[in-house]
């Protein structure tokens, strides 16, 4: 497996994680202040085409590297919870780095 698959899925993990705490919080403006809707508008459209774009390079990897189903699906589920991605991601990093051709494995910590 190249190592820019999972490149691209490392951007945007963290581009879809942060949009998404970006939209929570407008969300909060929105319905606890009732202002900033426009503002609101614009992030979810942004954070929806973000996130697909999200789960194709996630199931790129995850088809590469012949993930389970289930570690699939939380992988594609974890751009929808808040925080969830930035640790999903670094896992996935973990686990995937070691079928990446010509990368090192990581010296063993005792």
């Amino acid at each position: 497996m190249k190592s820019s698959v999972l490149t691209r899925y490392r951007v945007m993990a963290y581009i879809t994680a942060v949009m998404l705490l970006v939209l929570c919080t407008c969300m909060v403006f929105k319905y606890g202040f009732e202002m900033g809707e426009d503002v609101t508008f614009a992030v979810s459209q942004a954070h929806g085409v973000l996130y697909i774009i999200y789960l194709v390079f996630a199931f790129d990897l995850g088809s590469k590297a012949r993930w389970p189903f289930g570690k699939l699906l939380w992988v594609l589920l974890s751009g929808t919870i808040p925080f969830a991605a930035f640790f999903v991601e670094r896992k996935v990093v973990a686990e995937t780095l070691p079928l990446i051709s010509g990368a090192r494995p990581e010296p063993v910590k005792a």
